[in-house]
Order: C-alpha cells, then sequence, then structure tokens
C-alpha cells in the first residue's frame, strides 16, 4: 500500500519531470527523492519511471499505480468519514419514497436545508404510485415514505403519521363532450367516457385505480403530469389533485364539473419502520410534524394539526 508520501512523491515526478525539481518542490533533498523513487521500484518489483530521456516520465506501470493509489485513497477517506458519521448516529444514506402525486419541486427547499447541516448523508428520492408507495417500506426500497394515499398496511415495526387531505376536482377538456354535460354529472355518464388513471407501481397486486367504474373504458399513464396532460387534451376523464390544476382551472384549460357522486378527499400519510432510526431520519420527521412543511409539499392541502 502506497503511503500518502509516497503518492505525494510520484505526482511531483509526474508533474515536474525532473527528479531535482521534484525535490524542490517537495522541498527535500534530491538524493533522499532518488532514493524514495528506487524503494519504491523494489517495493513492487517493477520499473516505475522512464529515465531514458532528458525528461523523467512515468512508465505505463508507475501511471497505473499513481492513478489506481490515488483512487483507493479517496475510497478510503470517504470510508473514514462514512464510518465517523455512522459512529455519531447519522445514516450511510437515507432513502425517500413519495407518492407521484407530489410535485418533486416541493422538495428542493427542504432538501437545501438538509444539505445546510452538513451531515454527509446522501439522499436518495423516488417516486411510487398507490399501493407501490407502501410496497417500497415493505420491501427496504425507503426508509421513508411521504404522501401515501392508502391507508397503512401491515409492515413489521411500521410508524406512520397523517400529514392531511388531499382535495380532489373533476376536471375535463373544454373539448370533450363532457364539458357540455348538465351538472351534477351522473357516474352512469362518465362510465361512458375514457378514463386516464395513473398506473399502480405496486409489484405485489394487481394494483388499484380511482374513479372508475366497471367496464369504462381506460387509459393507464406513467405518472399524474401525464394525465393531467391528456385530460387538457381531452382524451379522456378523472379526478385530478386540486393543488395541482389549479392554474389550469384558472386559465380554462380544464373545466371543474360538479358530480352527482363527489370524491371523498384522501389522507396523506406519512411512514417510516420503527426498528430503523438515525439522525437524518429523525430530522425529516420533525419536519414532517411541522404544518409548513405539509403546506410546502402539497401547496393546499388541510392539515390536521
Amino acid at each position: 500500500m502506497l503511503s500518502m508520501e509516497d503518492l505525494a512523491l510520484l505526482e511531483a515526478i509526474r508533474e515536474t519531470g525532473s527528479l531535482s525539481r521534484a525535490a524542490a518542490h517537495l522541498g527535500k533533498a534530491p538524493s533522499t527523492v532518488s532514493y524514495a523513487a528506487r524503494q519504491l521500484e523494489e517495493r513492487f518489483d517493477a520499473l516505475l519511471f522512464d529515465r531514458r530521456r532528458y525528461r523523467l516520465k512515468l512508465t505505463p506501470a508507475g501511471e497505473l499505480l499513481v492513478n489506481e493509489a490515488a483512487r483507493l485513497m479517496q475510497d478510503v477517506s470517504r470510508l473514514t468519514q462514512r464510518v465517523q458519521q455512522v459512529a455519531s448516529g447519522w445514516e450511510s444514506r437515507l432513502w425517500i419514497v413519495t407518492d407521484e402525486l407530489l410535485e418533486f419541486e416541493s422538495f428542493i427547499p427542504v432538501i437545501e436545508e438538509f444539505d445546510a447541516l452538513g451531515s454527509g448523508v446522501p439522499l436518495r428520492i423516488t417516486q411510487e404510485v398507490l399501493k407501490g408507495v407502501w410496497d417500497a417500506l415493505r420491501d427496504g426500497r425507503a426508509d421513508l415514505v411521504i404522501g401515501a394515499t392508502n391507508e397503512p398496511p401491515a409492515i413489521p415495526s411500521l410508524r406512520w403519521m397523517q400529514l392531511g387531505e388531499m382535495q380532489w376536482v373533476f376536471a375535463v377538456s373544454p373539448k370533450h363532450p363532457l364539458a357540455r354535460v348538465q351538472e351534477p354529472i351522473s357516474r352512469a355518464t362518465v362510465t361512458q367516457h375514457r378514463a386516464i388513471v395513473v398506473a399502480d407501481s405496486s409489484k405485489t397486486t394487481e394494483g388499484r385505480t380511482y374513479g372508475v367504474s366497471g367496464g369504462q373504458p381506460v387509459l393507464a399513464v406513467p405518472t399524474m403530469r401525464a394525465k393531467i396532460l391528456a385530460q387538457c387534451h381531452g382524451l379522456g376523464v378523472g379526478w385530478l389533485p386540486r393543488h395541482r390544476v389549479g392554474s389550469l382551472l384558472k386559465n380554462g384549460a380544464l373545466i371543474e364539473k360538479q358530480m352527482a357522486d363527489p370524491r371523498e378527499p384522501n389522507i396523506i400519510y406519512a411512514g417510516w419502520r420503527g426498528d430503523h432510526d438515525g439522525r437524518a431520519l429523525g430530522w425529516w420527521l420533525e419536519k414532517l410534524k411541522q404544518s409548513y412543511l405539509s403546506t410546502r409539499l402539497v401547496e393546499g392541502i388541510d392539515q390536521f394539526v
């Protein structure tokens, strides 16, 4: 294994092209640097320096040694930092899974606050849909889930809290036939038109859809953004989160329709495993308990206090 002094010597020789200049760069006598260079070659039993030219160069073996040694030392430094990080109560990583209902942009100010702590904990934020959110926690693909809309399932050591209620609006494009139908609109009338749904990402069940009647044609799309876009283009109809389409309702890109069977609000949950704790998870949970975070994540949500 190379020491930091060995690596500094190799770097100095590569940069200066001379033992004497390398010695001056390192603040050592040329004889000391020359001896150290020979000792390195003896240790690895390989020719590390090409002395045939005026300018001293590293051989391919020397280049490999300095490059790989620098990489390994960086890895050791990062490992040392992570060990100290975990020893002080911080996790080696925090994996957060959110429901696709929540826009990532809403998390940016919170991530900036977390970064300001200087904890060194890398964040991984991914999204799932409907039951797929709880699946991620159960399968170990999440340390914390935010925005789950189904009731908490049976998961060992599950802990959860209610964040608030998600309000829904039945909205259609102005060019869709339902835009001209007299209100309130019955379920039977809606069933005659294609519904746009976000596909459930659960891998363990057939998935679940909301607001779709039996026999109704369905177009399943990958994200809520895609669902909103499809409904704006008149490709189908369905319920949308009010906080996501407020501006579209105002500018007329979508029209709210009153329904004979209104959709009840969804309770929004956060969940985590009680047998997994750490300072990063604790920080995020404390933020979730503060109502202003719910406002940031789901603008317009009705918070529980």
